[in-house]
């Protein structure tokens, strides 16, 4: 499943000091990589319609929903979606952001497919599905390329099925 992973390079220092950036374009650029992670991410489970959450997440979710023929729908960052939005706020390590998707992107009882890049601090996972509970579907899990170990993501998504293809 992870063959893939070396495809993954480190960036020191970006994109400020002290922070060592994952950068998964090499891998993004690899059709084989790139197939066996939009194949892993969705593998097991069974969904409607699959979240891509604002900017990373959307290469992801997109190739995840096209192969699975299920919906895709992007969670964007307020202001940037144009018909009417539910939004939900969550915290940074400076300041707080705000999540939107659209009112009318589920039907009731929809099967949703979380899917982003990185797991770090959840917050913006955590905003993703109670956005999708909000509009009346329900989140089956909530999967990520890779998962930073050092990090509590995974305490901001209690009872959910959380996977990550890597952990770092």
């Amino acid at each position: 499943m992870t063959e893939w992973i070396s495809l993954i390079r480190d960036i020191p220092d970006y994109p400020q000091p002290g922070i060592l950036f994952k950068d998964i374009t090499p891998l993004l650029a690899d059709p084989a990589a790139f197939t066996a992670v939009v194949d892993d991410l969705a593998e097991g489970f069974s969904f409607d319609k699959v979240v891509g959450i604002e900017a990373r997440g959307f290469i992801l979710a997109a190739p995840v929903a096209l192969r699975r023929g299920a919906g895709f729908v992007p969670v964007r960052k307020k202001g940037k979606l144009p018909a009417e939005t539910l939004e939900a706020s969550y915290d940074l390590e400076y300041g707080s952001a705000t999540i939107e998707v659209h009112a009318d992107a589920f039907a009731p009882g929809e099967r949703v497919l979380v899917v982003d890049d990185v797991l770090a601090t959840g917050g913006t996972a955590a905003a993703a599905v109670d956005l999708v509970r909000r509009a009346g579907a329900e989140v089956v899990a909530v999967t990520f390329l890779m998962e930073l170990s050092f990090l509590p993501g995974r305490e901001r998504l209690p009872g959910l099925d959380v996977r990550a293809l890597v952990t770092v």
